[in-house]
């Protein structure tokens, strides 16, 4: 029998990512080993489970994989886990068509309980009707009890307890309303470089959250996972021979830090490197990989680090192998704009970014294209834009429900570049 959950809510907002990383917290600390997981395409929320549980956290996403890759990805990264704890996002129905893709689905395909967690601010009885309608919504989806945040008060928790007592579901205790809890977004999901006092989060969710119940009601029989599904992402073979191909990723806390773990882990011969400090050997490389990032807030360091833009420019025009996504594409351009000036970057790429505040332009949604005989998919977040036209596409490029949008995907030479987050680069 495995200990697993899903944390999900009502609405985005609800306080399920505070509340999943305070779980995450409290059990570790009670000694338990958890492994962490986040459905969907968010690349922050991880860094903070990571960072709580002492683990990678790992994407579990139904558009970008398979479900069969979805329950390998969960057997294969928890199967030494104690506790298995998958956060959610947005409301637990809200998925890219209708439910699909949301973190409904990843419950059904896991076959995990949900753990629903619901802002009670201003309200009482009134969550009766609400938490009543998640619970008979679908019969496929099983919710195993409720944990409502920013109560405010014993007497309100108590009112709320009346409710889960006449609707017969667990409730599972609460998170009293603690402004110090409450963290703001930046770009996509959260800040990272700002969290919230964890050592108060973890008390009040001991405290006021039975743990204990909470891990009874969620303990379940695994599903039977199909083991061969390892190399299988949207249904494309990978290859199955053995590379001996050396890539070399760019990494940086900020700049460089927007990477899917499982891609990671599907590369062999990895290693890093740190575009801001470090001058790259690229003689032996085969393939280079610029993942996304925040490339904007770093402008001054990039720029001092002349040697490594010359290098890798040298690289791409040697024929060089280059994979280069959003914070990645936009460190090739030539340069990138902002309101304090202008920042030459690598130059590869004959385009200017501009992350200036009267450009900024939110362009969000799952991405896929066919390149080379090949599908490819991932996810795209960004404000920042080309200034002036935008370049040619490779590729016509199509969000989840197969509709065109105008990403360009640029090819130049042995370069791949993109806003797209790419979850298969293999």
């Amino acid at each position: 029998m495995a200990k697993g959950f899903l944390i999900a809510a009502p609405t985005s907002g609800s306080g399920k990512t505070t509340i999943a990383r305070g779980l995450m917290s409290l059990l570790t600390a009670k000694g338990y080993k958890v492994q962490a997981f986040k459905c969907g395409p968010d690349y922050i929320d991880t860094k903070f489970h990571t960072a709580v549980c002492g683990r990678p956290s790992v994407n579990l996403d139904t558009f970008m994989a398979t479900p069969e890759h979805v329950r390998w990805l969960y057997d294969h990264y928890g199967h030494d886990a104690d506790v298995r704890v998958v956060e959610g996002m947005m409301g637990l129905f809200d998925g890219y068509d209708r439910d699909a893709g949301s973190s409904a689905e990843v419950a059904r395909v896991l076959g995990v309980p949900v753990v629903l967690v619901v802002d009670a601010k201003s309200a009482a009885y009134s969550m009766a009707a609400l938490i009543s309608g998640f619970l008979h919504f679908r019969d496929d989806v099983v919710i195993a009890g409720v944990i409502f945040n920013r109560v405010g008060s014993p007497r309100h928790a108590a009112m709320l307890q009346q409710v889960c007592d006449d609707l017969e579901v667990e409730c599972f205790g609460y998170l009293p309303k603690k402004t110090t809890l409450e963290q703001g977004s930046r770009y996509l999901g959260l800040d990272f470089s700002q969290a919230p006092e964890q050592k108060q989060l973890v008390e009040l969710l001991e405290q006021n959250v039975n743990w204990q119940r909470l891990l009874e009601c969620t303990t379940h029989n695994a599903q039977c996972i199909i083991h061969n599904a390892q190399g299988r992402i949207n249904d494309i073979e990978c290859d199955e021979n053995h590379s001996t191909k050396r890539t070399l990723i760019a990494r940086n806390a900020e700049s460089f830090s927007f990477i899917y773990q499982e891609v990671i882990d599907s590369l062999e011969n990895v290693d890093f490197f740190d575009p801001e400090t470090d001058v790259p050997c690229l003689d032996n490389v085969e393939q280079l990989y610029l993942p996304g990032g925040y490339p904007e807030k770093h402008l001054e360091a990039l720029v001092k680090a002349e040697a490594t833009r010359h290098a890798i420019k040298d690289y791409a025009e040697r024929g060089g192998h280059i994979i280069a996504e959003c914070g990645g594409m936009m460190y090739l351009c030539d340069k990138i704009v902002t309101d304090e000036g202008e920042f030459p970057m690598c130059g590869v790429l004959p385009y200017t970014i501009t992350a200036r505040h009267d450009d900024r332009k939110l362009s969000l949604g799952y991405r896929r294209f066919m390149f080379d005989g090949k599908e490819y998919r991932g996810h795209e977040f960004h404000y920042t834009q080309f200034m002036g036209e935008a370049p040619l596409s490779a590729a016509q490029v199509e969000n989840a429900k197969g509709e065109p949008v105008p990403t360009p995907v640029i090819r130049y030479k042995n370069v791949l570049a993109s806003y797209t987050h790419l979850y298969n680069i293999k």
